[in-house]
């Protein structure tokens, strides 16, 4: 086996990251052959933002996109992300909905599932970690790697020896906001091997311009996996492009052995696919290849950012962008430190846009927040400001337990209120994710379904029971 694996996001996160998870399973199916052959150590091909997208946007059933996936894909393991506790989607969900998910998402054809919390709070990940372990997955427990007085290295490598005894089969680092700057990579990629003696996999973007600087360093201190993406959706806010890491290390020790005639084929292809999102208007290069150095000061990922520029055109108010940029860091150290990614990302952006545009802080209060500061969704790593605690949620109790505790089983509660809509038992788990989103697809399904028999009878090719 080489000694550095590649993770290929182009059916992901690369087109999650620069054209808002628009990509058609009809878009990937030409060259899913090609990729199967490359050699990759993994493909993420689902979970994040391509569950959502699936059934709100593009009408496909995302349990039947995997379904192909695997079946057109055998030989390579396919990966998923799992927001922890949250699942796909954006609140924590009881145990026996996690266990369930995890349970169907293998059996589809997942073999990895990479598992993350914002918080970094590991009692919002056991269930699924030791879920994806009991129905025979490979849990790669991931840490979000932000900066701050509280997230030092030291954290880090202190946060990669409990997910090791948590029971981890591999270590990401995932690095949304391309934060994590390559002689700091190098460092605690140094110390986490040191440490423990499980896979470290790390993950990042380009949006600040370092993210395959980041990547070489990386793999000169040990790392055994690392996230790239083909060049057609690659750099940018996306991953590093996969062929240009390829060509780095070949002939090196750290060669990958993939062959960068293959790549380029996939890239010709998918370069036509890019096109087509960008017509459609769901990619803007311009953008998403941009080299944004305000990261590294601000820590907005890029979908934090597209979000905070819809929210300041909605309120006409692009004008207080960067008086929004600067107050995020302000509210995120209000409300104890919290990595910034979903869904943390988004409570933080829209209370700091509140702010700048309530014209006092924290006169209007999201009920995200006010959830945060109660420790719903877990422990935050580092202590509130009491001031802004006592204007925000007053005397209210702040839960110092898991979360979860507090919710009793769900799954069959999901079951009956989807009993006329039932076809199969992934649906009670769409439903769960996205209850508003999901009925409208099943309704979708049903007429589509009713349009092909119909179809079917008139031809002759189908009889009617008797």
């Amino acid at each position: 086996m080489p000694k550095v694996g590649i993770t290929d996001t182009i059916l992901r996160d690369g087109h999650q990251s620069q054209a808002a998870t628009r990509m058609k399973f009809s878009q990937m199916e030409p060259m899913l052959e090609k990729l199967d052959k490359v050699g990759y150590y993994s493909l993420e091909c689902w979970g994040g933002a391509t569950f959502d997208s699936c059934l709100r946007f593009l009408n496909e059933d995302p349990w039947e996109r995997l379904r192909k996936l695997r079946k057109a894909m055998p030989n390579t393991k396919l990966q998923m992300l799992l927001r922890g506790q949250n699942l796909l989607g954006y609140k924590h969900y009881s145990d026996d909905v996690v266990e369930f998910f995890v349970k169907k998402a293998v059996e589809n054809g997942i073999d990895i599932i990479r598992c993350f919390d914002a918080l970094n709070d590991l009692r919002n990940m056991q269930t699924a970690v030791t879920a994806t372990k009991k129905y025979g997955g490979k849990a790669e427990v991931a840490m979000s790697y932000t900066i701050s007085d509280v997230h030092t290295e030291d954290y880090f490598v202190k946060l990669a020896a409990d997910i090791q005894k948590m029971g981890a089969d591999l270590i990401c680092i995932k690095d949304m906001a391309n934060l994590l700057l390559p002689y700091s990579a190098y460092s605690l990629i140094k110390r986490m091997k040191k440490e423990t003696d499980l896979p470290i996999v790390l993950h990042t973007h380009d949006t600040t311009g370092t993210g395959a600087m980041t990547l070489l360093k990386a793999i000169e201190a040990g790392a055994d996996v690392v996230d790239t993406c083909i060049s057609a959706l690659g750099n940018g806010t996306s991953q590093p492009t996969t062929e240009s890491m390829v060509a780095t290390l070949q002939g090196t020790e750290y060669d990958t052995g993939l062959d960068l005639v293959a790549l380029t084929e996939i890239a010709a292809y998918f370069r036509k696919v890019a096109e087509e999102l960008t017509n459609e208007g769901w990619r803007d290069p311009a953008r998403v290849l941009a080299t944004d150095a305000n990261t590294l000061i601000y820590q907005v990922p890029g979908g934090m950012l597209s979000n905070l520029i819809g929210q300041l055109k909605q309120a006409n108010a692009m004008d207080k962008y960067y008086d929004v940029l600067a107050e995020v860091p302000r509210v995120r150290k209000d409300c104890g430190l919290p990595p910034l990614v979903t869904p943390t990302s988004q409570i933080v952006g829209t209370q700091a846009v509140m702010n700048i545009l309530g014209g006092e802080r924290y006169k209007m209060v999201t009920k995200e927040t006010k959830a945060l500061l109660r420790g719903e969704y877990g422990r935050l790593p580092a202590p509130v400001d009491p001031e802004v605690k006592k204007k925000c949620i007053g005397d209210d109790k702040v839960i110092t337990h898991r979360p979860a505790d507090d919710i009793p089983p769900e799954l069959d509660k999901y079951r009956e209120e989807i009993r006329d809509y039932y076809q199969q038992e992934e649906d009670v788990l769409s439903y769960a994710m996205f209850p508003q989103v999901a009925p409208k697809f099943f309704q979708y399904r049903q007429a589509a379904q009713l349009q092909v028999d119909n179809t079917m009878l008139n031809k002759g090719e189908m009889t009617m029971p008797v």
